[in-house]
Formats: structure tokens, sequence, C-alpha cells
């Protein structure tokens, strides 16, 4: 009987949040069992849904709709980490947030986990940016959310890519970036402005340059693998910070690339020349910056702070934690009680 509700309550959610597609005409394949690397919540209705962004490609996410909701919800889509899927930590943050009466999807991104998009594991600023309007178009029409009450959230890479869509689009009317990346910035400079030299650039677009020519006569695409494993005695401390959740059943992912091999090499190239938070100085509606105070990532997020303008733009630093504490619930210190009351004063 439980059975037979559930899939009744998935399927009265389906209808009411649509693809723009007829499902019949879905080219993708949705696992149907809970394969997420964190347990099911019983406060929460969940059903796969899918959506096309403007380029075409398919994109696939999991719903989470409170079931104590009444009338239409806050909604808030979710993605990331870089490299992840929406079986990690993106569906761990929907699912808290569906627990505390938001409508909420997470996402995989273009190329990535469940969603379309060919050839696998590439990455683009300017896509990955627009999957996330995709999904703010995908629950604008969605008869169980209010459209007036948008907010997204991006993790890590996705951070920075989340910053960049509020920059170009004014129906999200609240942003977090939790333990950001900044991958331009990342790519262009090198981690602590290491390679930030116009002849160290240049060795990097010569080197994919070459991939590419490589990669084109050999019709496949060399990877980049993805966290290091086995880890090296002499791994930096934050390669042991990811290794610790990617490599572990902490949070291993057989469709995460960060957790098998990684990117294409050429896969980032336009992070090289396409700046992702250009903008950021003209985001008018509130952005909430949270990061560890000893994650090696941290200055990404006050770099971006020092861009965001007027009085509408808050830095969280959570003591003690690192880059992948934010991650999940290990240690204890993602902070739902902010996200909760940050998403409730802004998403009115």
């Amino acid at each position: 009987m439980k059975r037979i509700l559930a899939v009744t309550i998935a399927a009265l959610m389906l209808s009411a949040c649509k693809s723009n597609t007829n499902d019949n005409m879905s080219t993708l394949t949705l696992t149907r069992e809970w394969d997420k690397t964190f347990p099911k919540s019983e406060l929460v209705n969940h059903s796969k849904v899918t959506f096309h962004n403007r380029y075409g490609i398919e994109l696939a996410a999991d719903m989470y709709v409170p079931k104590a909701a009444e009338g239409k919800l806050p909604a808030i889509a979710v993605s990331g980490p870089f490299g992840a899927v929406k079986e990690q930590s993106s569906g761990l943050y929907a699912q808290h947030m569906a627990e505390r009466g938001f409508l909420t999807i997470a996402f995989d991104p273009s190329y990535t986990g469940e969603s379309g998009g060919e050839p696998r594991r590439m990455a683009s600023p300017d896509i990955n940016t627009e999957d996330f309007l995709a999904a703010v178009d995908f629950l604008s029409n969605c008869e169980l959310v209010d459209p007036d009450r948008i907010g997204i959230i991006g993790i890590c890479g996705f951070g920075g890519m989340a910053i960049n869509a509020a920059a170009l689009d004014p129906r999200i009317k609240a942003t977090v970036a939790s333990t950001m990346y900044d991958m331009s910035k990342v790519n262009v400079e090198g981690y602590f402005a290491s390679e930030d030299t116009p002849a160290q650039r240049m060795e990097k677009r010569k080197a994919i340059a070459a991939q590419r020519t490589e990669d084109y006569r050999t019709g496949t695409y060399k990877r980049a693998s993805g966290v290091i494993d086995p880890l090296p005695d002499d791994a930096p401390w934050f390669v042991k910070d990811y290794h610790a959740y990617y490599k572990t059943s902490r949070g291993y992912h057989e469709r995460s690339g960060n957790s098998n091999d990684g990117w294409n090499v050429i896969g980032c190239q336009s992070f090289l020349n396409q700046p992702l938070l250009a903008w950021a100085g003209e985001i008018e509606n509130p952005v909430l910056l949270i990061h560890g105070e000893k994650a090696h990532s941290r200055y990404f997020s006050e770099y971006a702070f020092g861009l965001l303008t007027g009085n509408n733009k808050e830095l969280m630093i959570i003591p003690g934690a690192s880059h992948v504490d934010l991650y999940d619930d290990v240690a204890g210190v993602i902070p739902y009680d902010k996200l909760e009351a940050f998403f409730s004063i802004n998403l009115k």
C-alpha cells in the first residue's frame, strides 16, 4: 500500500512539474532506485524530472518536495561540486532544504552524470551557467512553485557558476555559493596565483592545443583522471581532503568524474579566457557565500565577496572547517539553519 501511494504521489508531482519536452521523447535513461551517498528522508517526496537548456541538452534532476507542503512553494535549484553528480553533495543539500519547506531540485550539469550532452565530461562557463537558468525555467513553470520565489545553491565549482547565473538572470531572487571555486580564476592563475604569468598561460594553451590535435587524430578524448588514487604520502593536504570524500564509501559514486577518471583533458579549455565573475558587482539580489576557515579554496569566496556590491552580500566563514567538510554531514558543519533563514527571508 505504501509503495502504491508513493508511486501515486510521484506521478502527481511529475504532472505538476512538466518537462519542456514530451516525456516519451526523452533520450535519458534514469536510475529509479535510490543510489545516493546519503540516506533517504521520510519527510519529503522524491521523484526524477528532466528539462532542457537553451542549447537543447536534456538535464536530469532529482526533485524533493516536502510532504507537509501546501500551496505554491519557494523553490531552490542546486548543483555541484565541479565533477560531482546529483547523488552526492547537491542532492544532500536539496533534500535538507526540502525538509525545511522548500521545493528543490538537484541537477546534473550538461555532459555529466545522467544528463545529456556529448561528448561526456566537458565543461563550459556558458553552458554550465545556462544549466542553472534552465533549472529556473523549469521551476518557474511548475504548478507547485511560486515563480517569484526561486533561489539557487552552487557548490564548489558550481558556486562560481551560480554567481554568474545570478548576474545574468534577475529571476534568481537569492543565491548561495558554498565552498566555492572560481573555475576561471584557478585555470588562468593556478592555485594561489602560482601560474599567473603570460608565459605560464601560454604553456597551458599549447598543451591543450596539442591535446586537441591528438584527440581528433585518435577519435577519443583523453581523460585527466579524477582524484588521485592511490594517495601518495606526500600529497597536499587538500588532495587528501578530496580523497577522503570521493575515493571512499563516504562519497564515492560510479557516475562522478571526481570519483573516477575525471574530466577530458581539454574539457576546461574555455575557462582560460571567459571570466565567470566579470559582472558579479551588478547582482541586485542577495548573495550568501559560505566557506570553511581552513579550506584551501577559501580565497575564492573572499575574492568573490570583494566583487559584490551593496548591502545584500554576506560571507560566512565556518570555524575549523575544510573545503570538503561542506560537502556532506560527516563533520556536521553545513549551516542548514543559516540557509533556511537566508532563503526564508529572501524568497518571501
